[in-house]
């Protein structure tokens, strides 16, 4: 991923054991936006704001790493969220030469309302089931969100570097998140154990 509009660094990756384990610290920098913060539920505003960065970031190959996060162990995150959700579908249909249609607005804001989506690809092996039983939560202020949807790959595939690469799909709700602030993921592995296998700081102030 390039560095020219938002990367990660900061943090440590900790001994590669089993499933290995990272720590990582996501600090971001980049342009300022007129209005950093996570843009919740979409007002009929936000609708209107996200179509035209959609469409204006036709010509802009790098549009999609606002909301994709690389970690310094080689894993990484790309976040999902209302606004981002209806900007890249109006982008991609754009593309095309069409134009986004109510249909297509109705279902994108359907399907982002509520909540925030977290695509995050680990590295593990050599069992292909290695990310099988993952859990992870957001912690926010010492308090402990659950994800009201998780979706482990199964059959992780190998890499260009030749470690297997799970990609996992992580829903939370909005509701009690910080707007500019920031939250912890950690994916804790399989019971009675549970030691943490992921644990990056995430900026919301960063994501629209």
């Amino acid at each position: 991923m390039s560095g020219r509009r938002r990367r990660a660094s900061g943090g440590a990756r900790l001994g590669a054991t089993g499933a290995g384990l990272a720590f990582a610290t996501l600090l971001l920098w980049g342009a300022p936006r007129p209005a950093p913060a996570l843009i919740g539920d979409l007002t009929a505003d936000g609708i209107r704001e996200a179509i035209d960065a959609g469409v204006a970031a036709v010509t802009q190959d790098d549009f999609p790493e606002e909301w994709q996060l690389q970690l310094p162990g080689g894993e990484d995150i790309v976040v999902s969220t209302p606004f981002s959700r209806l900007a890249l579908t109006a982008r991609q249909i754009a593309m095309k030469g069409d134009v986004l249609t109510e249909k297509q607005q109705k279902d994108q804001i359907d399907r982002g309302k509520g909540r925030i989506q977290l695509l995050v690809t680990m590295h593990g092996g050599p069992s292909r089931t290695f990310a099988r039983f993952y859990t992870p939560v957001l912690q926010v202020n010492g308090k402990e969100i659950k994800a009201s949807f998780v979706q482990n790959e199964r059959t992780p595939i190998p890499g260009e570097d030749g470690r297997l690469a799970a990609r996992n799909v992580y829903v939370f709700p909005l509701e009690g998140l910080p707007k500019n602030g920031t939250v912890t993921l950690v994916v804790r592995d399989a019971p009675p154990e549970q030691k943490e296998v992921l644990r990056a700081k995430l900026d919301l102030s960063k994501f629209r």
